[in-house]
């Protein structure tokens, strides 16, 4: 499950763009972007993942992502079987923090706003948003650029004052990718990515990165407060729960096909990240379903 960067500079040189999206299914890439995200699940069902989130999706959610936080949303196995007359739709909105010019959500009077764009580091879901919202968020694209602007600003106030919601990655989830522009740590993500599932330790990344294992490690912790070895659990217990949710495997092999080389410390880290067993929380989410 490689993570990767989408590059929208080219696409647009404007300050935000809107698009409303229809496709046999959803990009099944697990990306980050550096524009913050407000999408509409108009059709279709499946797996959400954001930051150390994973939890199933269904029509009609309303979700703001922030800046560089990871994200997909991933169609059930229905959507990609070759006969398959299924849907998916989703009217999505991104625009940079500073579209407005830099430091403008940072004034006294924008603190709600800046608030809001704070805990999107995080994806918020809103639920149960009224009609009139919705339709207001989906007529952006009606207007003219300059009119965009101002009914952007009115929406976002709007989910400002929103008190039924939930945030979606955990209180304990650094958003790492917000942390630094080093490119070492952008290496270091992207390898880890790529391989957290082969066994890989700190000595392997700290070797790639060309420093000691006790450099590394302390290099690691100051930027992202954590250990390594936790940041590497959490990214393969992420990953064993969407095993988890496709049911299709058993415990056990989800275990190994995770990046754990034994079933008892997949449990001992699932449980320590979750705060339960794996197979509880596989009947957690059938009930949820």
């Amino acid at each position: 499950m490689k993570l990767q960067l989408l590059d929208r500079t080219s696409v647009s040189d404007r300050s935000f763009s809107i698009n409303h999206n229809l496709y046999p299914n959803f990009l099944r890439v697990w990306h980050y972007h550096p524009e913050i995200e407000l999408v509409i699940i108009l059709k279709s069902t499946g797996t959400r993942f954001i930051g150390d989130s994973i939890e199933k999706f269904q029509e009609g959610e309303v979700v703001l992502i922030g800046k560089n936080v990871p994200h997909m949303w991933l169609n059930d196995e229905a959507y990609f079987e070759p006969d398959s007359t299924l849907e998916a739709e989703a009217f999505a909105i991104h625009f940079t923090r500073d579209f407005l010019g830099e430091g403008f959500f940072d004034i006294p009077e924008m603190k709600q706003l800046s608030n809001l764009l704070n805990r999107a580091n995080r994806g918020i879901k809103f639920n149960a948003l009224n009609k009139e919202c919705v339709e207001r968020i989906m007529n952006l694209i009606n207007y003219d650029s300059t009119t965009r602007i101002f009914k952007t600003i009115e929406i976002l106030v709007s989910l400002s004052k929103q008190e039924d919601y939930e945030l979606l990655s955990s209180a304990t989830y650094v958003n790492d990718f917000q942390q630094t522009d080093n490119s070492r740590m952008d290496k270091i993500y992207a390898y880890v990515f790529e391989n957290f599932n082969d066994g890989i330790s700190a000595s392997d990344v700290a070797e790639m990165t060309g420093m000691n294992k006790s450099a590394f490690s302390r290099y690691f912790k100051k930027v992202n407060r954590k250990s390594f070895t936790r940041y590497l659990n959490e990214i393969k217990v992420g990953y064993a729960c969407r095993l988890l949710l496709e049911n299709k495997e058993s415990i056990t092999s989800i275990a190994y096909l995770s990046g754990f080389n034994n079933i008892s410390n997949f449990n001992r880290q699932f449980r320590t990240i979750h705060k339960m067993a794996p197979s509880f929380y596989l009947k957690k989410h059938q009930l949820r379903g």
